[in-house]
């Protein structure tokens, strides 16, 4: 196994993202996390996770996302990708998505998931991570 922890730039832990969005709705799905490993006060974030290397990134974002919410998704586009300033080896990939089938359910690290307004996922993140303004202002896009 290859010692990352000799690199100082150019290798980041990768995280994709899924911004789900309910059109009929309005509302876009976030989960809770407890005791993250990698981001100390990370609670409430979108559903995503770490890709491995035999699969296309998407794929893994449809799997962590069926694993953390039960629902199937449609990946549409790619949003933006951030580091944080709370970890900057740590990079994130956001996708927005839509729901295409499943009764949404808390699994895989999430204590519970929620349908909010897109304003209001900043109100959840505020103590948290960071959200980037590219992010704040695509939510704001959904309203």
């Amino acid at each position: 196994m290859l010692n990352w922890s000799k690199f100082t730039s150019g290798v980041f832990l990768v995280n994709v993202l899924a911004i789900i969005y309910d059109p009929v709705a309005k509302k876009v799905l976030i989960g809770k996390r407890e005791n993250d490993p990698h981001m100390v006060n990370l609670n409430w974030c979108f559903p995503g996770g770490m890709p491995e290397y035999k699969e296309d990134l998407e794929y893994y974002l449809k799997h962590q996302v069926k694993l953390k919410t039960n629902l199937e998704i449609a990946v549409k586009k790619i949003v933006f990708a951030k580091t944080y300033p709370e970890r900057r080896d740590f990079l994130s990939i956001y996708y927005y998505c839509e729901n295409l089938d499943g009764i949404e359910k808390a699994g895989e690290l999430f204590t519970e998931i929620k349908w909010v307004n897109p304003v209001e996922v900043i109100k959840y993140f505020k103590f948290s991570t960071s959200i980037h303004p590219k992010i704040a202002e695509f939510l704001l896009s959904l309203e």
